[in-house]
């Protein structure tokens, strides 16, 4: 009898340990479902910090863009030499390359401090550029060089031909005016009038008659060459020109071929296309 006592006691204390087996594992279930409750709550807030970092790159990404295009655009409008340069380096900004800016660099260089794109011209283009405008600017010298060259020479050829021009002009006046022969002293003396232009002529058709006169009275014949001329000063259609000249005469006087030298300033003038004794003075 004892022992049944002692078995039976046995098997009720093995009875009354196993509720607390079950207490616990309810315990270790429970701990189990508030762990993963945690674990998805810090997933959905890490979930959320990565988006948020998502956004605020693609943010910067696409302030960056904005930024370039605007500094383009002003570049474009204030610059026209290096204007297909700046088309090149500051057009529109790929995705791709917005896309490989990291935040690291974000941090460490503020958007505002950094040099716009088309600034980062490499060294050899700039040379380039350079050396472009240096022979545009040579190229201008030497074509404003070259036309000044040719307006100067054909001034120079110009002035020669006008110098020539008169100075013939006044040899021929001289001759003309000096040169008499009592036996056509009329043609000769109208030949002065039709020769010269201004008060001059004037003069010496009021005198006309009277020249005529003397000469046929002293019956003179006179013959003149021209030793040399200098144009003193000149203009487009008036010249002032000194004359040398040599003249032998005969006379009724007695006068036979004598030899006379004679200084002359001739004042010329264009008058209708042709050069006229405007005023002749003897020179001592």
């Amino acid at each position: 009898m004892p022992s049944l006592r002692r078995r039976a006691s046995l098997m009720d204390a093995d009875r009354v340990d196993e509720p607390p087996q079950e207490s616990e594992r309810a315990a270790d279930a429970a701990d189990a479902l508030a762990l993963a409750e945690e674990a998805d709550a810090e997933a959905a807030e890490a979930e959320a910090i990565a988006a948020a970092a998502r956004a605020r790159a693609r943010a910067i990404r696409l302030r960056r863009q904005a930024e370039a295009e605007t500094k383009a655009d002003e570049v474009r409008a204030t610059t026209t030499e290096v204007e297909p340069e700046a088309d090149v380096v500051a057009g529109p900004v790929d995705s791709s390359e917005a896309g490989e800016t990291s935040e690291d660099d974000v941090g460490d260089e503020p958007v505002g401090d950094r040099p716009a794109r088309w600034r980062r011209l490499p060294l050899g283009r700039i040379l380039k550029i350079l050396a472009g405008g240096v022979a545009v600017a040579c190229t201008c010298a030497l074509i404003t060089l070259s036309v000044l060259m040719v307006v100067n020479q054909r001034n120079q050829v110009a002035e020669q031909q006008r110098t020539a021009e008169f100075s013939a002009a006044a040899r021929q006046s001289v001759v003309t005016l000096m040169s008499l022969d009592f036996n056509k002293a009329k043609e000769d003396v109208q030949r002065i009038i039709d020769n010269s232009t201004g008060q001059f002529r004037d003069d010496f058709n009021n005198q006309a008659e009277d020249f005529v006169k003397v000469a046929q009275e002293s019956k003179v014949i006179t013959k003149v060459s021209v030793n040399a001329t200098a144009v003193e000063k000149m203009t487009k259609d008036t010249a002032t020109v000194l004359v040398s000249a040599t003249s032998n005469v005969t006379n009724s006087s007695g006068a036979n071929q004598e030899p006379r030298s004679w200084r002359l300033s001739v004042d010329l003038q264009r008058d209708g296309g042709q050069i006229k004794m405007a005023k002749v003075e003897f020179v001592p």
